[in-house]
């Protein structure tokens, strides 16, 4: 069980008195937070789930036109998406961690899926992570941007100042 926001301890101001030691120091009367522990919790749940539009669209395309999905599936199906990207993450970023890097790449989402059980997937998405990478490649020596956009003309650099 969270604790209450009012119960918190209150948030200590620095105090630089000239001696060189910075203390802390608590601030006179009581310390509003201006939030509530019961907002802070929708907030942090609702900002951790896929949004719930793209859910239903990869749901949509997986059945045929004449098939409905009720906003209960949308919804739990976002849950559960979102709690399976949090779990495989949450791994991969350990394997980081341990690694001492900051940044979780491809590679350490498919040790994760693989130490995790999920070795199926694993396989079909080293494939298409490489597939992908050739691709991003080739685009780049055709002058388009990640996304498959033609890149803008670079400017030729002028000389400034010199006459011919």
């Amino acid at each position: 069980m969270s604790t209450p926001m009012a119960q918190l301890p209150p948030i200590l101001a620095p105090v630089d008195d000239g001696s060189g030691v910075v203390r802390a120091e608590e601030p006179q009367g009581p310390v509003e937070h201006g939030i509530t522990e019961e907002e802070v919790g929708d907030y942090k749940e609702h900002d951790r789930y896929l949004p719930i539009a793209n859910v239903a669209r990869i749901m949509k395309a997986s059945v045929p036109d004449s098939a409905k999905i009720s906003k209960d599936a949308k919804e739990c199906m976002q849950e559960c998406v979102s709690e399976f990207i949090s779990f495989i993450t949450s791994e991969a970023a350990e394997r980081c961690n341990m690694e001492k890097r900051k940044t979780i790449n491809g590679e350490d989402i498919l040790y994760a899926m693989q130490s995790l059980g999920f070795d199926n997937y694993s396989a079909v998405l080293r494939i298409y992570l490489s597939k992908l990478r050739a691709q991003v490649a080739e685009d780049m020596e055709k002058g388009k941007d990640e996304m498959g956009g033609d890149k803008p003309p670079r400017k030729k650099a002028r000389r400034v100042g010199l006459k011919p």
